[in-house]
């Protein structure tokens, strides 16, 4: 029996769309890409604009898929970012630093669209609004129904044997609740709704947050602030310690906010500010995906999925590209791509759909052993490499081992430069170097 050629929408064309795109084409699926931008990039596709709704809860707001800052640069250099056969060169007249800026990424992204042929698979402007089962019992019938860019009226449906959901997940976002938090005076907005520094100028700001686009937001407002604040449930020293930022005073998490305007801490000191930014992360967010209650996401936790990947029981029909955090994202996306490709083709037969919902509970047990909340369920810090390895073995792929055996070195080395570096580690850190030494050191 020869291999299965079949009809597939990919929703989004950020990293894990084009990818996800290619892996497909390359299994000879024929693929439509909906991308309601009119550009690639996704979420790397910078857009000055903010929302009506700055904390983004009203749900009627004008939705602007962007979430990053004007100054942003990437966390991990561009020798990780690359995919296994197109990697993140230092070329063209960009920006050549090991560390670029979000346009670097950007002109990466559009490279690979154009090099892989991507272009004429990809419908700009179209937002899905709907995507659910054409005829009832079946997987393999999904009608994806979308309207144009700015358009309220829906402007066509389409069925698609496949659908493979890429739409991100940095575009809802997720606030911090503590008491007196709606009735407060100052103003509010989430790191979604922040580009620039210069509103801040001379303002007292309070930061809510430990992660990384925490401590850059507050690098970022430090000179042009009165006062830069940061509070944070972190307790983990080594997380605090990695991620202070000099010249910002540090807090415990807000316990209330008094009608006065006052901030209260755990500790019981306060502070008046003019600006809370809530640095607190996102949700897992497909108001279009309409599944009769087979997938939901419950406190961040989308499931049931098999290996972040397929609900077992609309598999192979649906899937997910690029849900797990704390990953290298780019290889993620490839192997998970390839994956969905080959079993779609028939050339990979997933497990039966009893198999698939144990391996699920067994995932949620190993959860709660860790004491880990609900909402880490796709958190890959730890077990990222475990995961590639999984998918690895799955595609017959030892290259891509020997590749993450290499990230792994890199990246435990990058952690311990950033642990005594200053906020100018990225420029201080040299990835050539680092990367010719562990070179050297597999060789003996």
């Amino acid at each position: 029996m020869g291999k299965l050629h079949v009809k597939a929408a990919v929703i989004g064309a950020g990293l894990a769309g084009l990818v996800a795109a290619r892996e497909l084409c390359r299994e000879g699926h024929q693929v439509v890409v909906f991308e309601r931008a009119n550009d690639v990039g996704g979420t790397w596709l910078y857009d000055p604009r903010i929302e009506s709704d700055p904390l983004g809860l009203d749900p009627g707001r004008n939705i602007v898929h962007a979430s990053m800052h004007r100054s942003l640069r990437v966390n991990l250099p561009r020798q990780l970012m690359g995919f296994s056969d197109y990697q993140f060169l230092k070329k063209g007249c960009g920006d050549p630093r090991s560390f670029p800026g979000h346009e670097e990424v950007l002109r990466f992204l559009r490279g690979f669209m154009e090099d892989s042929g991507l272009i004429e698979l990809i419908r700009f402007g179209h937002e899905v609004v709907r995507v659910e089962r054409a005829v009832e019992g079946r997987r393999d019938q999904w009608a994806v129904e979308w309207r144009t860019c700015g358009g309220e009226e829906v402007a066509g449906v389409e069925v698609f044997e496949a659908v493979v959901v890429c739409n991100g997940k940095y575009t809802q976002p997720k606030i911090a609740e503590f008491p007196g938090r709606s009735t407060w005076q100052g103003e509010q907005l989430h790191s979604h709704n922040y580009r620039v520094p210069e509103p801040y100028k001379d303002k007292i700001v309070l930061i809510i947050g430990r992660g990384v686009s925490a401590s850059e937001i507050a690098q970022d407002i430090l000179p042009f602030a009165r006062e830069v604040h940061q509070a944070s449930r972190e307790t983990n020293l080594e997380v605090v310690k990695l991620r202070k930022v000099p010249g910002v005073f540090q807090h415990p998490m807000i316990a209330w906010a008094d009608e006065d305007g006052r901030l209260v801490f755990q500790d019981e000191s306060s502070m008046y500010a003019y600006v809370i930014i809530h640095c607190t992360g996102y949700r897992y967010h497909f108001p279009f995906l309409k599944t009769e209650g087979l997938v939901n996401v419950d406190d961040n936790r989308v499931g049931p999925l098999y290996k972040h990947v397929f609900p077992p029981s609309l598999a192979p029909w649906l899937s997910f590209i690029g849900i797990p955090y704390l990953t290298f994202p780019a290889q993620l996306s490839e192997l998970q791509s390839r994956w969905v490709a080959k079993v779609l083709s028939g050339e990979l037969v997933l497990p039966s759909d009893e198999e698939m919902m144990s391996s699920v509970q067994e995932h949620y047990q190993h959860i709660e052993e860790l004491g880990w909340p609900k909402r880490f369920t796709h958190r890959l810090e730890q077990g990222k490499f475990e995961y590639e390895k999984w998918l690895v073995d799955q595609l017959g792929l030892p290259s891509m081992e020997q590749r993450s055996e290499k990230m792994v070195l890199i990246l435990s080395e990058l952690f311990k430069f950033r642990q005594f570096a200053d906020e100018h580690w990225r420029d201080n850190l040299d990835v050539e170097k680092l990367m010719q030494e562990n070179q050297a050191k597999s060789l003996n």
